[in-house]
């Protein structure tokens, strides 16, 4: 070997060491294969995207499992405009709402420079890589201000971004919940960095598309969504716990992990201080560890008619220090305690209705006033200039909000001059008020709960933090983990808001729950709701029938999210047998889940074979913690 050959070798030999270091140290985003394709590459994959913008290949390391679906030629990125809107492109295309696929990549080393077919603009997409991930951030776009002329307006006109959109072949297990595409040998997700972008999929034969969409007016600059992939399951969980670290997100693959999670729970809607001591004696006898805490338990309630105000219950003459050495008692006797709330509900009674409805609860529709309306007197009918046609007729939703005051209506037509009719002022016992012509108010977004109790709330401004505000002076007493109840109750797009609600009442608690059940799901509370949720009661006549039909059918879904299931709720009525629990309680136990029971002293007297109910879940229990 000559000496230029020697420094050539040794050269080589440099560089290779440094890649493989560098690799090692921090998962490094590679260079080209082919002369078109850009190289992304983590720990534990690598990624290959043609400079045509179409995912080539994405390869589990260790395995060589190749994720794609081969053949579908799908770009990773999209942007959608409601219309057409510079000049020529308004002219040539239809006006509708239109999405433009990338057809062209530039790679500088960290950013990816995107650009569109028909749309006369690029977007720059930041891209991070580290231990078992890749994380992709919307910059910003490159638009020349001359290609929209004479147009007032922001640019680009973007109201939608794909982030990502990735084919993935089918596996045996499918999470929608997660997202996550996955068999004991490869694993694929694309996740949400934050609660503001929405995570879905698209259904295919051979497999499913990936997607993950930045929304204007929620989070498009500075969005962000990730794809996490690793050889198989608990390698995946590692890689997600690395995500979730390194992003300061709530710890959903600790708190699968934790022994705890598979614990039941006894539920109860009226402990105080002065029968705590009972309701700890029934638990240990059922040898249930965890028990969770309707809000009834501690705040002035009629029904949901007072959410809001959480206002203490007499029985804590201490306020909050009372409810803190309550809970002591409970952790002394070795149960953990857990707070049961209903986060995004708003009573009829409460002081965010009456005398004068917040403006920060959600209206299903705004209306402008046609005419004024005075601060006195019987109205009949409300003129509006926007036509009612489908405003809610049910009941108990048929509810109209003006600065303030409520209106109950009867009707409504769909023909100008557009008009509601029956109309009933101080709906709520709210004060009338004048209304000047041209004021704008809207139809409440009434829960379809609790018949026509509470109103859910806007979460585009910060009621519910004022609200989560509240909740977690309650929880930071001394609770450990969380239900949140009533989650399924926002307004659109319910992918994003969902989790958002959940993740702003999360987030003011002194310490992040070890985890928290829900009524309803959405992508980013998968962090979050590591128990997933519970089945509202079945009665004894069917109860069997149910649970084989609801939470038993579950359960492998959510073992596909990588969760556990909870089997409850459960509740004590005379004709509860033990054979019924013990046969529930064995098929929740098969998928490693737990129950949950709704114990009321009154429920317990009332059934003649008690006792042996508690020893049924005292033997499940013991199994569970044998396993």
């Amino acid at each position: 070997m000559n000496e230029k050959t020697k420094k050539n070798s040794a050269g080589i030999l440099t560089a290779v060491l440094v890649a493989v270091s560098l690799s090692f140290l921090h998962s490094c985003i590679g260079g080209q294969g082919h002369e078109d394709d850009i190289v992304l590459e983590t720990s534990t994959f690598k990624l290959t995207v043609g400079k045509d913008a179409v995912a080539r290949s994405l390869v589990i390391k260790g395995t060589g499992g190749e994720m794609l679906l081969k053949g579908t030629e799908m770009p990773l990125f999209s942007v959608t405009q409601e219309r057409p809107f510079n000049n020529e492109t308004k002219l040539e295309h239809p006006n509708t709402r239109t999405t433009y696929k990338a057809d062209r990549l530039a790679w500088d080393g960290e950013r990816l420079t995107v650009g569109f077919e028909t749309a006369p603009y690029e977007a720059v997409v930041k891209v991070d890589a580290d231990d078992g991930y890749l994380k992709f951030t919307l910059e910003d776009f490159i638009c020349k201000p001359e290609d929209y002329g004479y147009l007032s307006m922001d640019l680009p006109p973007v109201a939608e971004f794909r982030i990502l959109q990735l084919p993935v072949k089918a596996r045996a297990h499918f999470g929608e919940w997660l997202n996550c595409m996955w068999d004991e040998t490869t694993a694929v997700c694309v996740a949400g960095c934050d609660p503001w972008s929405l995570i879905w999929h698209e259904d295919r034969t051979d497999g499913n598309v990936l997607t993950a969409d930045l929304y204007s007016g929620k989070k498009l600059r500075g969005g962000s969504a990730a794809i996490i992939a690793a050889g198989g399951k608990e390698p995946f969980l590692d890689a997600m716990d690395r995500f979730e670290a390194d992003l300061d997100l709530p710890r959903g693959v600790r708190s699968r992990r934790s022994p705890m999670l598979n614990r039941s729970i006894y539920w109860t809607a009226d402990a105080t201080p002065s029968n705590i001591d009972r309701h700890i004696a029934v638990a240990r006898k059922a040898g249930l560890k965890m028990m969770l805490f309707y809000y009834t338990c501690f705040v002035k309630s009629n029904g949901y008619r007072l959410m809001g105000d959480y206002d203490l219950r007499e029985d804590y003459p201490g306020g909050y220090d009372d409810i803190r050495k309550m809970l002591d008692k409970v952790r002394e006797a070795g149960i953990t305690p857990g707070f049961h709330t209903l986060q995004t509900h708003i009573g009829v009674d409460s002081r965010y209705v009456t005398p004068s409805i917040d403006p920060r609860l959600n209206r299903k529709r705004l209306f402008t006033l046609k005419e004024a309306i005075p601060s006195s007197g019987d109205i009949q009918e409300i003129l509006v200039e926007e036509n009612p046609v489908d405003a809610p007729m049910h009941d108990n939703t048929r509810v109209l909000a003006f600065g303030g005051e409520g209106f109950t209506y009867e009707g409504y037509t769909t023909t100008s001059p557009y008009r509601f009719t029956g109309v009933t002022r101080r709906a709520f016992e709210t004060d009338a008020v004048a209304h000047r012509k041209g004021e704008i108010g809207g139809i409440l977004d009434l829960s379809e709960y609790g018949n026509g109790s509470s109103i859910y709330i806007d979460q585009d401004n910060d009621l519910q933090d004022e609200i989560a505000g509240k909740i977690a002076r309650i929880y930071d007493c001394g609770f450990e983990y969380l239900y949140l109840d009533g989650s399924e109750g926002v307004p659109p797009p319910t992918g994003i808001n969902v989790s958002l609600a959940q993740y702003r009442v999360a987030s003011k608690l002194a310490k992040m729950p070890l985890f928290t059940e829900g009524a309803a799901k959405s992508h980013f509370g998968w962090h979050l709701q590591a128990g997933a949720n519970a089945f509202d009661v079945f009665p004894p006549d069917v109860f069997i029938e149910k649970i084989l039909e609801f939470p038993y059918a579950e359960a492998p879904r959510m073992a596909d999210n990588m969760t556990r299931l909870d089997f409850g709720w459960w509740n004590i009525t005379p004709e509860t047998t033990p054979e019924m629990w013990n046969y529930a309680d064995s098929l929740a136990a098969e998928w490693n889940c737990p129950v949950a029971i709704q114990f009321s002293f009154q429920a317990l007297e009332s059934n003649p074979r008690a006792e042996e109910l508690l020893q049924v879940l005292k033997k499940w229990e013991q199994f569970r913690e044998g396993r």
